[in-house]
C-alpha cells in the first residue's frame, strides 16, 4: 500500500506574479523620453545627489536609545515635513553599483503617493525619487501617483520591491530611473504623462505585481514590511504584518531567485503558512544565519524596541532606539542593522551593530535563567 500523501496545510496565504503584467512601462518609458525625460537608471542619478545628510557624531541614549552607533539626519526640510514619512529600508547589496547606498521609502499622507530615498552614507548626500504607476488613459501612456504605504523594501539584484499591505507587493526595475526635464520657466513644475512629480527631479515607475491572496479560513495577510534573507544558499523574501495587541502579527517566507531579483517563475504562485510567532507592534525585521531582529515601536514619544533571537524567543531590548523605528535591514558589508525612523523632528537614519546586538541578547538570556 503506497504511503499517504503528506498533509497540506489549509490555513495559508498566497503570492503570485500577475502575468501579463498590469503595467507597460516600455511605453511609459518611450513616451518620457519623447517628452524630454531620459532614461538614466539609479547609477544615472548618483552624481546628482544634492541634498546633504548631517551626521549625528554622538549619538545621545536618551535621545537615540542605548543600541545606536551611527546617526544620520536629513536636510531640515524632510526633517521637518509634515506630509512625508520615511517607512521602508533597504541597501545596495550585490547590485555592483560603485557605492554602498542605503535607501529608504516614504509615504505620503496626502495624495502626492510614495517615493524613495537614495543615501549615501559615506558622502552623507542623498536624492528623492518619485514612485509612479504606469497607466494608459484614452489610449495614450500616463504616469500616476504609486499610492502604497511603502512599509517595506527590499533591492535585489536590478529589482526594487516596494510593500504595498494588502495588494502584496509591487517590484521596479532602478534600470528605468527617469531624469525629468527642467520646467521651462521658475516657477512652472515638471510635468510628466500627465504626473506632477511636486519638486522631484527623479521618477521610477513599477514594472511587476505581486499579488496577495489567501486560503478560505485564512485571514489576509498584511504585507507591512519586506526583508531578504541570505541564511540559507537559497534567498527568502521575509514578509511580516504590523498589528496591535489583540491583532495578528505574522511573519511568511517566500522563495526569492538571484538570477533575476524576483521571485522564481512557478505556475500556481507560491505558498506560505504564516508563522503567528511574531510581537505586537512589529515595524520591521532582518535575518542574518537564522537569527531574526525586530524592530517594535511604542508610539511618537516612546524610544522603540529591538527584538533578537528566533520566532517564538525572542528578547527585546526596550528603549534601543528613537521613537517611531520602521523597517529593518542587515547589511553585512558595514556590520550594522539599519532603520529608520518616522516622526516629525525626530528623524534619523539609524546603524546598529549587530554584533554587539548578539552580545546583549546573549546576556539578557544568561540572567533569565538565573533567576
Amino acid at each position: 500500500m503506497p504511503p499517504a500523501p503528506p498533509s497540506v496545510p489549509t490555513q495559508r496565504v498566497h503570492l503570485a506574479r500577475a502575468e501579463p503584467s498590469p503595467y507597460d512601462v516600455d511605453a511609459a518609458v518611450a513616451a518620457a523620453t519623447a517628452a524630454g525625460a531620459a532614461r538614466v537608471g539609479i547609477d544615472g542619478l548618483l552624481g546628482d545627489l544634492s541634498r546633504r545628510a548631517r551626521r549625528t557624531l554622538a549619538p545621545h541614549p536618551r535621545l537615540l536609545g542605548g543600541a545606536v552607533d551611527v546617526a544620520l539626519t536629513w536636510e531640515a526640510a524632510d526633517r521637518r515635513d509634515p506630509h512625508w514619512y520615511p517607512q521602508g529600508v533597504t541597501h545596495s547589496g550585490r547590485t555592483g553599483t560603485t557605492t554602498g547606498l542605503l535607501l529608504v521609502a516614504w509615504y505620503h499622507k496626502g495624495e502626492a503617493g510614495s517615493r524613495f530615498t537614495v543615501l549615501d552614507p559615506d558622502r552623507r548626500r542623498y536624492q528623492h525619487v518619485l514612485l509612479a504607476e504606469p497607466v494608459v488613459e484614452d489610449g495614450e501612456p500616463r504616469l500616476r501617483p504609486l499610492r502604497v504605504h511603502a512599509g517595506g523594501l527590499v533591492w535585489h539584484g536590478r529589482h526594487l520591491h516596494v510593500a504595498a499591505t494588502r495588494r502584496g507587493f509591487l517590484s521596479a526595475c532602478v534600470d528605468d530611473v527617469l531624469r525629468l526635464p527642467e520646467p521651462t520657466d521658475a516657477s512652472a513644475d515638471r510635468q510628466l504623462l500627465g504626473l506632477h512629480p511636486a519638486g522631484h527631479r527623479y521618477v521610477l515607475p513599477v514594472r511587476h505585481a505581486f499579488r496577495a491572496g489567501y486560503a478560505e479560513g485564512t485571514e489576509p495577510l498584511r504585507y507591512s514590511f519586506l526583508s531578504l534573507d541570505r541564511s540559507d544558499p537559497e534567498p527568502a523574501l521575509v514578509v511580516g504584518e504590523y498589528g496591535r495587541k489583540g491583532h495578528s502579527h505574522r511573519l511568511a517566507r517566500f522563495p526569492a531567485d538571484d538570477a533575476t531579483g524576483l521571485l522564481p517563475p512557478s505556475p500556481d504562485g507560491f505558498h506560505a503558512v504564516p508563522d503567528d510567532r511574531g510581537t505586537a507592534r512589529m515595524q520591521g525585521v532582518a535575518v542574518a544565519d537564522g537569527v531574526h531582529y525586530v524592530t517594535t515601536s511604542e508610539g511618537h514619544r516612546t524610544r522603540g524596541t529591538v527584538h533578537v533571537g528566533r520566532p517564538g524567543d525572542l528578547v527585546g531590548r526596550r528603549g534601543a532606539v528613537p521613537a517611531g523605528p520602521e523597517d529593518l535591514t542587515w547589511w553585512p558589508a558595514t556590520g550594522m542593522l539599519w532603520t529608520a525612523t518616522e516622526h516629525p523632528r525626530r528623524r534619523w537614519v539609524i546603524g546598529m551593530r549587530k554584533d554587539r546586538l548578539d552580545r546583549w541578547a546573549d546576556r539578557a538570556r544568561r540572567r533569565a535563567g538565573e533567576r
